[in-house]
């Protein structure tokens, strides 16, 4: 898969938000993704700080039945330091790596993160979609920014996710009575799509299935390199 990597790896964090706040502006919160979704990539990373190791990895599944089509992992060091809201340029190189080995270009990137809810609007989902050119949504297991009201204790139930009175995504009930997750827009996809193509990745469980086989990928290639 072809990559073209949009600018240079920041050295401070001041440089990193400068990048951020260029690129936000060229994010499309509209559908640009293929009508009939097909393949979905799930995008996520491990870290052993001792080590100074990051896994990332990269799970493409067909949406209907989950079959595996590619997997690839790529353990690297870590590059940038920890600093909340700039998790982007700690995880964002390789996870292109990762990407940049797979076989086929999928219909949608699914990132362990969040998209537009995020202070700057610009979160890994953003950053991924916008330097690949891809539709991309951000699944988060917690709340970064903004607020909300509890959505129904039925799967499907959503409530908006607002910061400081804008909508930045949704919390979106996956499975009956179980805890929601968050869902924001990464790139040239609408928020009502990408709720119903995350509800269309938990059929089970409350993570979407591409999550969950990144995760489990990312972890054993961290395993296996210390």
């Amino acid at each position: 898969m072809d990559i073209v990597t949009a600018h240079d790896r920041p050295s401070t964090p001041q440089e990193a938000i400068g990048i951020q706040e260029t690129l936000r502006g060229l994010v499309e919160l509209e559908d640009r993704c293929p009508q009939e979704i097909v393949t979905v990539t799930g995008l996520d990373v491990a870290y052993d700080e001792d080590s100074g190791l990051i896994a990332a990895a990269a799970v493409t599944l067909e949406i209907d039945g989950f079959r595996v089509v590619e997997k690839r992992s790529v353990v690297s060091r870590i590059s940038f330091p920890y600093e909340p809201g700039l998790f982007a340029f700690r995880e964002l190189p390789p996870l292109l790596d990762a990407l940049r080995a797979l076989d086929h270009v999928p219909d949608l990137l699914v990132c362990d993160g969040h998209g537009l809810a995020h202070p700057r609007r610009f979160g890994l989902a953003c950053h991924v979609g916008v330097v690949t050119g891809l539709p991309s949504v951000g699944v988060g297991k917690t709340r970064f920014v903004g607020d909300h009201d509890e959505p129904g204790l039925e799967r499907g139930s959503r409530a908006p996710l607002l910061d400081d009175g804008e909508v930045v995504g949704a919390v979106l009930r996956t499975q009956d009575g179980v805890k929601p997750v968050h869902v924001s827009v990464g790139h040239k996809i609408s928020l009502d799509n990408a709720c119903r193509q995350v509800l269309r990745l938990c059929p089970q469980f409350r993570q979407p299935e591409t999550t969950r086989q990144a995760d489990r990928l990312a972890r054993d290639a961290l395993k296996e390199a210390l």
